[in-house]
């Protein structure tokens, strides 16, 4: 009997990758809610940060970018870098692209996952189906990986909601409920700088940004004010952009602490050009400043916060972290134990091979999880072209 090969995750790396293995002839099943994380997990209004080259998921043949979709549901076409591109837009442009690729998308939920003694896998689902598998992609994008600062994390016991005093961004989907409050953002990326104006023009009374650099809040420049002298990416022109975006491979021989540092570093937290002038007057920025501890009082959270100057209270209705996410795999509960156990892991993620291979022969991972082997460019949708392709030539020689 032939094993399938088994995608976790319905993001753009899972659609992708489903896409490369089936058109390579390989039997395989995905199971997902096709961008959900698109759909439920980023607020309503926002806009993409990526470019519209740089947010085409890849295809195994033609006719499956960004532009090819806006063609065929009739919406406004996306394809200069001055078009910015609403989540709702694109949440449907990877929801067509699966329509397309990947028609036998299962929407349930991998419960297990564990390795037999032959090397094949066994996997549960929650609809109580068993079977095997011959290889697993691990696709599952942002899931579970969000980070919480250990200070806002001990106010809130039962855990961050959106709902409560103390939240993080992935758990927001509509920011009108915040009208009429004063709100803290901590962060100073394109999640929180994003998410303060939303709420903002949503009519929060105040929204405030707390950052712990000085002068980390920042904005890119417009697409006419790029160097012209340099090698384009899909992040801009910059020598380090193109290698980073096109050499990924060459990231995996590094160092891990380079790369580590890398991953942190590079494309890292700054506010896209288009998003400055909704910013400026809308939203306080208090900088150089850490908390120090949190605590909720009446439902009002309240932050300490040490750094440059003395010590000073914040209090708010309502604290937000955008401060990203961490992969580390023993947040993936539907790994077992000895799957776990076995990963190599470098600060949580996994080693993997020039394949998206990890420790445990077969079991590949794509995405966020990759970034700290393949560079930055993983935790970008454009990152597909280089990963979908490897993943499925490493799955092809086990079939």
């Amino acid at each position: 009997m032939i094993l399938p090969a088994v995608v976790i995750g319905a993001g753009p790396y899972g659609l992708s990758t489903a896409a490369h293995l089936r058109a390579r002839g390989i039997p395989v099943r995905v199971f997902g809610d096709p961008m959900v994380a698109w759909r439920t997990h980023m607020p309503a209004g926002m806009l993409l940060k990526s470019t519209p080259v740089a947010s085409n998921i890849d295809a195994p043949q033609p006719g499956h970018d960004l532009i090819d979709f806006c063609a065929e549901a009739g919406v406004r076409r996306y394809e200069s870098d001055w078009d910015l591109i609403p989540v709702e837009d694109f949440a449907a442009y990877g929801q067509w692209f699966a329509n397309r690729l990947v028609p036998e998308l299962e929407q349930v939920r991998v419960v297990s996952v564990d390795r037999d003694k032959d090397g094949a896998f066994s996997l549960k689902l929650d609809s109580g189906e068993q079977f095997r598998a011959r290889a697993v992609v691990v696709a599952t994008g942002l899931s579970g990986l969000a980070r919480m600062p250990r200070e806002l994390a001990a106010a809130v016991p039962d855990g961050p909601s959106a709902s409560g005093p103390v939240s993080h961004a992935a758990q927001h989907r509509d920011l009108s409920a915040f009208a009429g409050k004063d709100v803290v953002v901590v962060g100073a990326g394109q999640s929180a700088l994003e998410n303060a104006v939303l709420m903002a023009e949503a009519g929060a009374s105040s929204v405030r940004i707390v950052a712990r650099r000085r002068g980390s809040v920042s904005f890119g420049d417009a697409p006419d004010r790029q160097p012209r002298l340099r090698p384009e990416s899909p992040f801009g022109r910059a020598w380090s952009l193109y290698g980073l975006s096109y050499h990924a491979s060459h990231v995996r021989r590094l160092p891990a602490p380079a790369r580590h540092y890398l991953v942190r570093r590079v494309l890292g937290p700054l506010g896209a050009w288009w998003l400055r002038d909704r910013f400026t007057g809308r939203v306080q920025v208090t900088d150089g400043r850490r908390i120090v501890r949190a605590r909720v009082e009446g439902g009002r959270p309240t932050l300490t916060l040490g750094g440059e100057g003395p010590s000073a209270e914040l209090a708010a209705d309502h604290v937000m972290a955008a401060t990203g996410y961490q992969v580390d795999v023993a947040s993936m509960p539907f790994l077992g134990d000895g799957m776990r156990t076995a990963l190599a892991t470098t600060r949580g993620a996994p080693v993997l091979d020039a394949g998206y291979g990890s420790s445990v022969p077969g079991l590949h991972f794509t995405g966020l999880p990759s970034a700290s082997s393949f560079g930055p460019v993983m935790r970008f949708v454009c990152g597909t072209e280089y990963a979908s392709p490897r993943v499925a030539e490493a799955v092809s020689r086990l079939h």
